[in-house]
C-alpha cells in the first residue's frame, strides 16, 4: 500500500470512529435527558464520585474527567440544586470544596448506571462478544498508536 492510499485510509478510519462516537453519544444524551432529566456530563460526575467512594475536590474531579474547573462548577451547581451532591468547604482552606454524593444521588446513580448498561447493550446488540473483544483490542491498539 502506498503512502497516499494509507493516509486516505487513516482519514476514513478517523471519520468512522468519530461518527460512531457521535451517534452513540447522541443516543445516550437523549436517553439520560428523557429518562432521568440529567445530562451526560452530570452522569459522568456522579459516576466518578461513586467510583471514588469518598468526596472529591473540584480539582480532583476536573482532572479525572479531563475538563476545566469551570466546566465542573456548572455541572456541580445543577447536581447540588437537584439534591444529588453536597459541597463541603475544607476547614484548613475555605477555597477548597469537597463534593460528595447524597443518599438520593447514590440511589439515583444506581438506577442510572443500570439503565446505562442496558442502553449500551442495546446499542451494541448487532456485535457478538467476539466482535466486541476484537473491537476493544483494536481500539486499545489505536490509542497506543495515537499516544505520544
Amino acid at each position: 500500500m502506498d503512502d497516499v492510499t494509507r493516509s486516505k485510509e487513516a482519514i476514513r478510519t478517523w471519520l468512522r470512529l468519530l461518527s460512531c462516537e457521535t451517534v452513540i453519544e447522541q443516543q445516550l444524551r437523549s436517553l439520560f435527558r428523557n429518562n432521568f432529566s440529567i445530562t451526560l456530563p452530570q452522569f459522568d460526575v456522579l459516576s466518578e464520585l461513586e467510583r471514588a467512594g469518598t468526596p472529591m475536590t473540584m480539582s480532583e474531579l476536573s482532572r479525572k474527567l479531563m475538563v476545566s474547573n469551570g466546566n465542573v462548577t456548572g455541572v456541580i451547581d445543577r447536581l447540588e440544586k437537584n439534591g444529588y451532591v453536597t459541597r463541603t468547604r475544607a476547614d484548613h482552606d475555605r477555597r477548597i470544596q469537597f463534593i460528595g454524593l447524597t443518599d438520593k444521588g447514590l440511589r439515583e446513580f444506581d438506577a442510572m448506571a443500570n439503565s446505562h448498561e442496558t442502553w449500551l447493550d442495546g446499542l451494541f446488540a448487532e456485535l457478538s462478544l467476539n466482535d466486541m473483544n476484537d473491537l476493544q483490542d483494536l481500539l486499545l491498539k489505536t490509542r497506543k498508536s495515537a499516544t505520544p
